[in-house]
């Protein structure tokens, strides 16, 4: 994904630069001693939702940077498309309508009714 489709999506999904927290770490796993030298993993947290992503899947720290926001932006949307489902069902969703019981006045006067026909 390039870098102007990247900030497309980030405007289109209403999140600015300024509410993304970046913290970088050494990663774990193969690749030698740059793994062992370098902070290349990366988490990013949306500050509003909350929501945090952490990649360590290359040992390049900018690819790294890459991918973290594309994975940030998938669960941002991946949240979003529940919460407005779940709105949307729980507005379609009509309560059960119940059928009033006869009261005794009307089982009574019922029974009168049927006998004077």
């Amino acid at each position: 994904m390039s870098k102007d489709a990247l900030a497309e999506r980030m405007e289109r999904l209403g999140i600015h630069d300024f509410d993304l927290e970046e913290t970088f770490a050494r990663s774990s796993g193969p690749g030698g001693q740059n793994v062992n030298k370098v902070a290349t993993a990366v988490t990013l947290r949306h500050r509003p939702s909350g929501i945090s992503v952490t990649v360590q899947d290359s040992r390049s720290q900018a690819v790294n940077r890459k991918l973290a926001r594309d994975r940030l932006l998938d669960a941002i949307e991946t949240a979003q498309r529940k919460t407005s489902f779940d709105r949307d069902r729980k507005q379609r969703k009509s309560p059960a309508k119940k059928i009033p019981a006869a009261s005794s006045f009307e089982e009574e006067n019922f029974g009168i009714e049927a006998k004077a026909r």
